[in-house]
């Protein structure tokens, strides 16, 4: 079994925004037109194709590791004793991948990452915490363009794609190997 879980920001004004790129990336692979089913233990949509489980949080941005913490417990994928494990000690990089924007990354471009920080994304920041290991494979979607210098980083990831940009996702999408 595989987890894919996109980082986003639930609601309509978050919709088509940078920060939403791992989102909008499920929508290109899987269709806009799938049933995703809503699951309150986990306050996620949850989708399952070919023994993955793919996970779009209802929580904002920042608290998705609360999401998939109870996700993971649910269908008891972690150990019992977290507290025994350090971070470099469990490895869940054959199962869990998370797809989010980068703000470090020129739009048009994708990085994959194994065991590395956050680098400052509060998202991946939070499932490292919930789930005590940063040991997981991470594909990391470039958003940043020229106008991002001058507008403060919180204020351009909630920013909608321009057209030009909107029109170019489905190439990057296209590039990307899960």
């Amino acid at each position: 079994m595989k987890i894919i879980i996109a980082l986003g920001n639930p609601g309509k004004e978050y919709e088509k925004t940078r920060h939403n790129v791992g989102f909008l990336f499920f929508d290109f692979l899987l269709g806009e037109n799938i049933s995703w089913e809503y699951n309150k233990k986990f306050n996620a949509d949850v989708y399952f194709k070919d023994n993955t489980y793919f996970i779009k949080p209802r929580t904002f941005m920042n608290n998705s590791g609360v999401s998939l913490r109870a996700f993971m417990d649910y269908y008891k994928l972690l150990p019992k004793k977290m507290g025994l494990f350090s971070v470099k000690d469990l490895d869940l990089s054959e199962v869990l991948t998370v797809v989010h924007d980068d703000l470090d990354i020129d739009f048009g471009k994708h990085k994959v990452s194994l065991n590395s920080s956050s680098a400052g994304h509060n998202g991946v920041q939070s499932i490292i915490n919930h789930l005590k290991t940063k040991n997981f494979k991470r594909i990391r979607i470039g958003i940043k363009n020229e106008f991002k210098k001058n507008i403060p980083a919180e204020k351009f990831v909630l920013q909608r794609f321009s057209g030009e940009e909107s029109e170019e996702l489905d190439n990057v999408f296209k590039s990307i190997k899960l």
